[in-house]
């Protein structure tokens, strides 16, 4: 293995992506069209990935990361400020899900994101918060935001929140957010974001699931106009989790917060605290946080993230693929709840030591601004911008007027996140919003992967983009399509589950007391290969397309949601003996739950009213966003012989595809699809009255 400390073999260099003008290769494709090369070149290079590697162009530097994997990532490391050098840089078994990185190492991620940057530019902007109504932005610069920061750990250490234990945030998109991340990092302690958009009881069984002894929320939260009564939740969900001591409360409104004996004003507290806290330094394998996602068993699971590994797997996909510069102002405008709040509102970001966007608001608030993402880059001179195709079918359907009264002169890249972007989505972004001459980055990832792991870049200067193609794995990631033998598929135009071969920093490493469902999850199903889950094509050229979930997760408006958590939801219904719910496409949020209800014998209420109680149910067990769109009550459900619902079935039901139900031999009763089809038509027929 190599060594971070053994400079004798590794020579001081800088490893920049481009060197001169190559000649690129102009690849073609007849349904889906390279985006002409010219318009896609930047005026610069990247800055270097770090000392001990040779200047290289971007098919040397990814051969590189491939098969020499420890010098690549070693030399990586180096741009992290370490509390104490690694002695090795890693020791990884995907068919045991044993996974380390930089061990030995010892380093402090809130230092790396705030006091590298105060120690050079204190007053550069760190955070601009653009507040729910346009035009009332807050910026903190780096210098303030370690001082928040760090009285923000003072509270929590005076309150007997130690290195290791779990801290619940619960939290709108704000600087506070980030601030309490940031603390918990800074004193050791592990964060677990939770969607401010989750009830009491899915909030309720994250804490519960990590045994939280903190949770941070706001009095209220703003979002689109409307109050949400944060901590009112917050009341209600701690009532069923013994192990919170405390309840620390901001104020984000004037409202005042009704306070029990749990609670402590934030700001209160924190005003009588030093701004200054020594920070804690952590072994790299340490946990950072814990981040709860939806899986094809109803019971979220607790993903752990590591420090020095994402760190450095964020900021080192965050300046590549975005071509992130100093001095930029990068807009993401994904919640802090969501992996990609983590990744690029956050510590991707914050690492790299630019300004970060955190954005509040919808994109149509106020409903006579339908241009408020494009009137927030011109407001605050945003360059690169990364968002949802569920957002960009939304504004499409509007007239481009709203996207061309603003300037957007000071955006170089856009980037789309969180599913599949359709081509009408990707022309729209790249062509009126980008006006052509912004690359278009559409980027594949996963919680679980902690950053971006193919994208259209970095690759060769002036190299096309075809569009809505994920198209080139990241440095260090190796795709293997799988065919079904669970054997690799070779050469061009061929389709199969999509692992990777290699390990990587970012990658997760468990998930939060339970291992065996982490390794039966991800690396059973193809033994020594990380499972993604998806499906992909691989182009004529070499280039992944990424044809969406293989079990039975869906994305709702970018949102990954379990269809057995929204079942479980179901089924507790008292005349619901049984459900099935599968995926369909939407055209503004990509996807949406269909349930098939199967309600008793016996029911004498209106089924109407059941499937009220059932969309109240659902928005209380999880959230509103995954209450189906669809009911359909039906006498029973299409299984097998041996008791497994075929969704496979119901799916073609749902979409009106009945004409080529596949093999339907291990039915164990046919007759019950016919009676779904039946009930479906009479659905439609209610539906278009």
């Amino acid at each position: 293995m190599a060594s971070h400390s053994s400079s004798g073999s590794l020579r001081v260099l800088r490893a920049l992506l481009t060197r001169t003008r190559t000649r690129t290769r102009t690849w073609t494709c007849s349904t889906r069209p390279p985006v002409p090369q010219r318009s896609l070149s930047a005026s610069t290079g990247p800055p270097p990935v770090g000392p001990g590697i040779e200047p290289l162009s971007h098919s040397e530097l990814y051969r590189l990361s491939i098969t020499d994997p420890d010098r690549f990532w070693g030399s990586a490391a180096q741009r992290l400020r370490w509390v104490q050098p690694f002695h090795r840089v890693r020791d990884c078994d995907l068919s045991s899900g044993r996974i380390g990185w930089f061990l030995g190492g010892k380093i402090n991620v809130s230092v790396n994101c705030l006091d590298v940057h105060v120690d050079k530019h204190p007053d550069r902007v760190a955070l601009i918060w653009d507040r729910d109504e346009p035009g009332t932005e807050v910026k903190v610069t780096y210098r303030g935001l370690l001082e928040t920061t760090c009285r923000l750990a003072n509270v929590l250490k005076s309150h007997g929140i130690a290195k290791g234990d779990r801290v619940a945030v619960y939290m709108p998109v704000s600087p506070l957010a980030v601030a309490t991340m940031l603390a918990c990092a800074r004193i050791g302690a592990v964060h677990t974001v939770v969607f401010a958009g989750f009830s009491a009881e899915a909030l309720a069984g994250r804490i519960q699931d990590a045994e939280c002894k903190a949770v941070v929320t706001c009095n209220q939260g703003v979002r689109g106009g409307r109050i949400i009564d944060l901590k009112a939740t917050v009341d209600t969900a701690v009532k069923m989790c013994p192990t919170v001591q405390h309840v620390f409360v901001a104020q984000r409104t004037d409202a005042p917060a009704v306070m029990g004996h749990l609670d402590i004003a934030l700001e209160e507290v924190m005003s009588r605290q030093s701004p200054v806290c020594p920070p804690e330094p952590m072994d790299s394998e340490d946990p950072l946080f814990l981040l709860y996602t939806s899986g094809s068993t109803g019971k979220p699971k607790g993903i752990v993230h590591t420090q020095a590994g994402y760190l450095l797997y964020t900021a080192l996909t965050h300046q590549y693929v975005f071509n992130c510069r100093e001095g930029d102002v990068f807009g993401c405008v994904a919640d802090v709840g969501w992996i990609t709040g983590h990744s690029y509102v956050v510590y991707g970001p914050l690492c790299n030591g630019v300004t970060t966007v955190l954005f509040e608001s919808t994109p149509v608030y106020p409903t006579q601004v339908r241009g408020r993402y494009w009137e927030t880059v011109q407001r605050l001179g945003i360059n690169q911008f990364y968002g949802a195709p569920t957002a960009l079918r939304l504004l499409l359907k509007y007239d481009d007027t709203w996207v061309k009264k603003y300037d957007r002169s000071s955006l170089r890249t856009l980037g789309s996140v969180g599913e599949p972007i359709n081509h009408e989505a990707w022309h729209w972004f790249y062509s009126v919003v980008g006006e052509e001459r912004c690359p278009l980055v559409d980027t594949w990832w996963q919680t679980e992967t902690g950053g971006i792991c193919i994208a259209p870049r970095p690759a060769e200067e002036g190299a096309p983009i075809i569009p809505v193609m994920a198209m080139r794995p990241f440095y260090g990631i190796e795709p293997v399509l799988m065919g079904d033998k669970g054997v690799p598929v070779s050469g061009p135009s061929v389709g199969g589950a999509l692992c990777i071969r290699q390990p990587w920093p970012g990658m997760a490493r468990t998930i939060y007391r339970d291992h065996q469902r982490f390794v039966d999850a991800y690396f059973k199903p193809y033994p020594g290969f990380y499972f993604t889950g998806d499906g992909a094509v691989r182009s004529d050229e070499g280039f992944y397309q990424i044809t969406g979930r293989m079990d039975d997760v869906i994305n709702v408006s970018g949102h990954r949601l379990g269809t057995a958590e929204i079942e479980d939801a179901l089924d507790e219904h008292p005349l619901v003996p049984e459900t099935a719910v599968i995926g369909i496409p939407h055209d503004i949020k990509g996807e949406v739950p269909f349930a098939f209800v199967v309600l008793k014998d016996d029911v004498e209420l209106d089924s109407a009213h059941i499937l009220k109680q059932l969309r109240d149910l659902v928005a209380t067990k999880i959230a509103k966003y995954a209450v189906p769109d669809h009911f359909l009550v039906v006498k029973r459900l299409p299984k097998t012989r041996s008791g497994k619902i075929m969704r496979r079935i119901l799916r073609k039901v749902a979409m009106g595809t009945t004409g080529d139900l596949g093999d339907v031999s291990t039915l164990d009763d046919p007759s019950v699809v016919t009676e779904i089809i039946e009930a479906h038509k009479q659905h439609k027929k209610q539906h278009q009255r």
